[in-house]
């Protein structure tokens, strides 16, 4: 399994739904503050024309011949006309139904957008509000994923809606994954009893067979070939068995360091390292995580294991922990065959080997990277293999880094060796 998907940048850009529904009803309510602004404005404007302002014509026909600017002269009033006097009241007019009408517009258009930004603002807190269901659906989902505890459940108490039916449904699904991953837990430890019993038993009874004075050259013959066959087959059950409780849940979580657990593993795997010629140089630097003890210490052995038997005569092994980015990090290195880009990923997939290998069952099964990604996978962390052009394989293993640790130091001085153990 792969690390997570690096956001993009146009998906960074790509608004909330919560920013999506405010610009909604944003919209929605400044488009029917709109629509009834503009009514308004046709009503008003169709009752100015078919209603004079009474007010209006008093003050034009008491002008008089104020109209023009001009104060009449004696005589001069007969010769104002009836036509010049509706003229300048229907002018009047005109100016008082364009000023009121101009006058609607403005102030309703500043008061449309006051209201606009606090429909802004409340429509950003009734969409946190409408969201908050989904937002307790999705603190769950978090939780879930992060403690495997399939035991939680939502138990939404809203009205009968979409947001129930949704949160009602994770809750079925958290159920029947809850009751699928029992009877694999179960399935796991009746097979590693029912699976190792009689391998068990055949290892007594060769072993039996092999101690008793009568037995010929061709028996002991038989019998160690068929104790390395039994061999074989126990290393192949245990790593199913750990792959597929890996692969389920990190039952126990403790703190610990890669630098120990990586010390420890080389320090085992010294005299397989010696029998075949293999030096190794370690570079152990503070690397705290948190994880299953077993799981880890399992984790670190794979690949140490792997370094050495996949290596050439006289090869060498690097392994180097640290801290980097608030990740804890652990690299191994070897020489040894050249890897080809293309066939890097396929390493990491049950009972694969690289070429023709696969007939070499005494290097194992084909398991170790495979419960490797898994192991890694299950503590929050990643896996990633890239060819050395000399031949062979970095493999590096980052988790999470413990909380509360520094996690940028360098490695620690003298920590660097030549030998496994």
């Amino acid at each position: 399994m792969s690390a997570a998907r690096t956001p993009r940048f146009g998906d960074r850009l790509r608004p909330t739904i919560r920013l999506r529904l405010t610009i909604l009803y944003t919209g929605l309510f400044l488009g029917a503050g709109i629509v009834l602004l503009g009514l308004t404005y046709l009503l008003v404007q169709n009752n100015l024309q078919r209603q004079g302002d009474p007010s209006q014509d008093r003050v034009f026909a008491a002008a008089g011949p104020a109209v023009k600017g001009e104060a009449p002269m004696p005589g001069e009033a007969s010769e104002l006309t009836v036509q010049r006097v509706q003229g300048a009241l229907i002018k009047g007019r005109e100016d008082y139904q364009r000023e009121t009408l101009n006058a609607l517009l403005t102030q309703g258009g500043i008061a449309l957008a006051l209201v606009g930004a606090a429909g802004l603002g409340f429509g950003w807190l009734l969409a946190d509000r409408a969201l908050r269901p989904v937002h307790a659906i999705t603190e769950t989902a978090r939780r879930v994923a992060r403690s495997h505890d399939l035991t939680e459940r939502i138990a939404y108490e809203g009205p009968r809606d979409d947001v129930k039916e949704l949160a009602d449904t994770f809750d079925t699904m958290l159920g029947r994954l809850a009751r699928a991953f029992d009877g694999q837990r179960r399935f796991v430890a009746n097979a590693s009893h029912e699976l190792r019993t009689p391998l068990a038993i055949n290892r007594t009874l060769i072993d039996v067979a092999l101690r008793r004075p009568d037995a010929t050259g061709d028996v002991k013959r038989l019998g160690e070939s068929l104790l390395v066959v039994n061999g074989r087959h126990e290393r192949l059950i245990d790593g199913l068995l750990t792959l597929a409780g890996t692969e389920n849940v990190v039952a126990e979580t403790g703190p610990l360091d890669l630098a120990d657990v990586a010390g420890h593993v080389l320090r085992q795997a010294a005299p397989e390292a010696r029998a075949r010629g293999v030096t190794a140089d370690r570079l152990l630097g503070p690397a705290p995580t948190s994880g299953d003890p077993v799981l880890v210490e399992r984790l670190v052995q794979n690949l140490v294991e792997n370094a050495i038997r996949h290596n050439r005569d006289g090869g060498e092994v690097r392994v180097a922990t640290r801290g980097r980015d608030g990740w804890a990090e652990l690299t191994v290195a070897n020489t040894g065959p050249v890897v080809p880009a293309y066939e890097v990923e396929t390493i990491f997939e049950p009972f694969r080997r690289l070429g023709n290998d696969r007939v070499r069952s005494d290097r194992g099964a084909g398991l170790g990277l495979s419960i490797v990604r898994a192991t890694a996978t299950a503590h929050g962390g990643a896996v990633t293999a890239a060819p050395r052009p000399e031949g062979g394989l970095v493999v590096t293993v980052r988790l999470p880094g413990r909380a509360g640790d520094p996690l940028d130091a360098a490695p620690a001085a003298g920590a660097s060796s030549t030998a496994p153990g």
